[in-house]
């Protein structure tokens, strides 16, 4: 490995002149950095933290029976977009719809008697302004008239709830979203408390990230975090809605649990469970790795390093160790701070360099 020779001040403006080169056509990468359309956010700096943390459904509900049946048809599938209301599920109803049907029979035969009997306590309220009948008579036919009222409203009552036991027996979608999974298949027994859909709202999304309490956050402004989100070789950064600390902390990891929200477009770039990486200003939690590009990784015999660059803009290799491949980056354990920056493509920085 032929050492780097280091340049003259002779040499100096010509050496900044390759470096703009370098840097217009590879982009120096900052290790606290990412790329978005060419451009870094400038909010980055060595004094956040970086946190691992996976994208939430801010709604993401279990659907199961209230009532034991067997599953006659399954209409949904992963995936599948549904409206509110839909139908997801159903299942065999067919004792509850015959008890909703003798609950609507016994309704219309409550109904006629009270029909009937209002009638009576109409004929005997005139017989009694005609002094016809004695106040004990007109007395019956109210208690009977009220009595008759009675009995229909509790039809009634008693219809509507066999009517609502019955819709029970079908299970529909509670709002706009999206089939995660789909855990039932006809001919299974549904029991209440066994999930039968998997189902959550797509728009309403957030990243859960887990802070250790020994890292101290210094603002919990929206503005001054960013998301980072790596999906199919590009990294994107997003500024979330909102960053909530919840007020309890878990007594086997000692962590504290954070909230950030994401728009309703960020649901294109991420889905739930994915990995995403938080950055939060403060003091870096000690699990706060840095990261490089895979293309910026030199490997020598034994040695493996990256290119730092100097503050004179010079490429320099410096040996690191490294740690686990996260896609298109690698995590670099020691050797390297937060702070430096390294040519993203080593081959090029070299050549270029020269």
């Amino acid at each position: 490995m032929a050492p780097l020779m280091t340049m003259t001040q002779t040499t100096h403006e010509k050496s900044r002149s390759r470096l703009i080169k370098i840097a217009s056509g590879i982009v120096l990468w900052g290790v606290t950095q990412a790329l978005l359309a060419g451009e870094v956010p400038a909010v980055l700096n060595a004094g956040m933290g970086s946190f691992d943390g996976v994208i939430e459904a801010e709604r993401q509900t279990l659907l199961a029976a209230q009532v034991s049946g067997t599953v006659l048809e399954v209409r949904v599938h992963p995936g599948d977009h549904l409206k509110v209301g839909e139908v997801m599920v159903r299942l065999d109803a067919q004792a509850a719809n015959q008890s909703a049907q003798a609950g609507a029979a016994q309704v219309r035969s409550a109904e006629a008697v009270q029909a009937a009997a209002t009638k009576e306590f109409e004929r005997q309220k005139k017989l009694f302004a005609q002094d016809y009948i004695s106040q004990a008579a007109l007395d019956r036919a109210e208690a009977k008239f009220k009595q008759s009222q009675a009995e229909s409203q509790g039809q009634l009552a008693q219809a509507a709830a066999t009517q609502t036991q019955a819709g029970y027996f079908v299970i529909r979608a509670p709002y706009d979203g999206v089939v995660a999974d789909v855990p039932a298949t006809v001919g299974d027994m549904a029991q209440p408390g066994r999930a039968l859909v998997s189902y959550y709202d797509p728009v309403h999304l957030r990243v859960t990230v887990f802070v250790p309490e020994s890292a101290s956050l210094s603002s919990l402004d929206p503005r001054q975090c960013r998301i980072e989100i790596s999906s199919l070789g590009q990294v994107r950064w997003l500024q979330p809605t909102y960053v909530k600390v919840l007020p309890t902390a878990d007594p086997v990891t000692h962590t504290v649990q954070v909230r950030l929200g994401l728009s309703g477009e960020s649901g294109l770039l991420g889905r739930p469970g994915a990995f995403v990486r938080a950055w939060l200003p403060g003091q870096a939690s000690q699990g706060s790795k840095v990261r490089v590009p895979l293309a910026a990784v030199v490997y020598r015999a034994e040695m493996t390093g990256v290119y730092v660059i100097n503050a004179q803009g010079q490429p320099l290799l410096r040996q690191v160790r490294l740690g686990r491949t996260l896609g298109t980056e690698v995590e670099v354990l020691s050797g390297l701070d937060a702070t430096e920056r390294v040519a993203p493509d080593a081959q090029t920085a070299l050549t270029q360099a020269r």
